[in-house]
């Protein structure tokens, strides 16, 4: 997006945020909001898609601290202004006048063909160098200038944001492009991808593709920092009396795991390396143990389980509960 466009776009108010919000608290409110618009939540919705659009253009420019900083440079230049025809008050001449110690319409210009630095440069300083490479002064330096950044957003499988693939994305006003998403990539998380932007006008650096990842929920798993989370059904039987069961992971392969005699529900069973792997650090497989009941019990199983019942000391479990709760 060219930064002249940002000046009739409240980012923070598309995201209802304040303009001090923290990075933490941006995030945590674009996740809110993008999973309450997103596409997949809202099939057929097409204000919804749009609103989508919005967040995920907000947050990507707000989301990066040079872009948030050039964002804010931009719309504080012209909350007081805006372009005008000549003749009229607050005009171009007037912004560009307050930020350089000239006057308003009366003030100096700065023009092609005169001394001093041209509208151009002045635009180019500000911009990210001068439209037409020369050098003027005060500071401002000319060269090539680097091509716009492109903001785009995809929607990834589980598995591929875990693993890693190279995808074909057609970002908004720009070519079909294969690009390559490294492995352990998160829900929201955002991958600039340098030189993949528009083209210089003039020569210089193509811009940065900033790519927001969505990733849909898996049936099964469930991530957790870099761990994987499933929660594995066993019998009453093999609860009490322990057992060697097979565990899914997400490579498809199972693996087994010894669960001990006497294991309760909600125990976590760790398989060290079958989590998420990052260029940082590999996590683990967290299996949680749900002992299922069964819905029916055949007569002979029931009258060994009342026996099982009378044979078993008289204590209630819920004695030390109820005792906390009445302390």
């Amino acid at each position: 997006m060219a930064s002249q466009d940002w000046f009739d776009k409240d980012f923070y108010a598309v995201l209802g945020v304040s303009k001090d919000v923290t990075a933490p608290d941006l995030k945590k409110t674009y996740r809110k909001l993008a999973r309450q618009f997103h596409p997949d939540s809202n099939p057929g919705d097409p204000k919804a898609e749009s609103r989508f659009k919005e967040i995920s253009e907000a947050h990507s420019v707000l989301s990066d601290p040079e872009q948030r900083k050039e964002y804010d440079q931009v719309r504080a230049m012209g909350s007081g202004a805006r372009f005008q025809a000549g003749g009229q008050s607050g005009g171009f001449e007037d912004v560009f006048g307050g930020m350089f110690g000239a006057g308003g319409a009366g003030g100096q210009r700065y023009a092609g063909g005169q001394s001093g630095a041209s509208f151009e440069d002045l635009l180019g300083g500000m911009f990210g160098g001068p439209a037409g490479g020369a050098r003027g002064p005060a500071g401002f330096r000319g060269g090539p200038a680097k091509g716009r950044d492109l903001a785009a957003t995809t929607t990834l499988d589980f598995g591929t944001a875990i693993n890693g693939e190279t995808i074909k994305l057609q970002p908004s006003g720009g070519r079909p492009m294969n690009v390559k998403i490294p492995a352990g990539v998160s829900d929201g998380q955002k991958i600039r991808l340098k030189a993949k932007g528009e083209p210089s006008p003039n020569g210089g650096e193509p811009g940065d593709l900033v790519l927001t990842v969505s990733v849909r929920k898996h049936p099964v798993f469930e991530r957790d920092g870099n761990n994987l989370r499933v929660v594995v059904p066993v019998t009453f039987a093999e609860a009490v009396l322990g057992a060697t069961i097979e565990v899914p992971t997400l490579s498809g392969a199972p693996v087994k795991l010894k669960v001990a005699p006497g294991t309760p529900s909600g125990r976590v069973l760790r398989v060290k390396g079958r989590g998420v792997a990052t260029a940082k650090a590999t996590g683990d497989l967290l299996a949680e143990v749900q002992v299922a009941v069964p819905n029916r019990i055949p007569e002979a199983a029931l009258e060994h389980l009342e026996a099982f019942a009378k044979a078993m000391p008289a204590e209630n479990p819920r004695d030390d509960l109820m005792a906390k709760a009445r302390s």
